[in-house]
């Protein structure tokens, strides 16, 4: 390793890589979207299971991802976002959609969709329809501790990463993290996911 790279975290220089991948990709280089494949693919992959639950649904999934990836690489912008976070974005919405095709859609009333919408996020509120009804979603995020609330509110709501809501709650990333992964599993066992 050189002192150059030393200076930089890992995720620094798995930033640039990334970013440097879908550049080329955005010129359509064929190349580049083999090895953002291969540099990508398994993180997009574990989301895709978290999410979708099946693993040969998820490797489906996965292969309509890396085409969306690749139609829309042009569309990245690094003053937007980091890159992972982009591509983790585009397999998360894609495999909502996914979920939202195999369940009934049932509305939320306005005061829930108000509250769940606390920085406008309707994507997120489509979601939390497909869920279950008011009354189930209510009474499963009032099961929460109030962090664990709010770290998932911030999270699927707001769109902020871990590290962001650490920043806003003024809380370790660690802990931060427990709180998001505790309450969404006592989400999932709640709602019967």
């Amino acid at each position: 390793m050189t002192a150059a790279e030393q200076t930089f975290p890992e995720t620094d220089r798995d930033d640039t890589a990334i970013e440097a991948l879908l550049g080329r990709c955005a010129a359509r280089d064929r190349v580049a979207f083999a090895e953002l494949y291969r540099a990508v693919s398994p993180k997009l992959l574990a989301c895709l299971i978290a999410i979708l639950r099946r693993r040969d649904q998820a490797e489906d999934a996965l292969q309509e991802v890396m085409v969306r990836i690749w139609q829309r690489s042009d569309q990245y912008d690094g003053y937007r976002g980091r890159p992972m976070a982009w591509l983790v974005s585009i397999a998360r919405y894609y495999a909502i959609d996914q979920l939202r095709g195999r369940r009934p859609l049932v509305a939320l009333d306005d005061t829930v969709a108000s509250r769940l919408s606390d920085a406008g996020a309707q994507e997120s509120v489509e979601s939390a329809e497909s869920t279950g009804t008011h009354s189930a979603l209510e009474l499963c995020l009032g099961r929460l501790t109030a962090e664990q609330r709010r770290c998932v509110e911030l999270a699927y709501t707001a769109g902020y990463s871990h590290e962001q809501i650490a920043n806003a709650l003024a809380s370790p990333l660690g802990t931060v993290k427990s709180w998001v992964r505790r309450g969404l599993a006592s989400l999932r066992e709640c709602l019967g996911l």
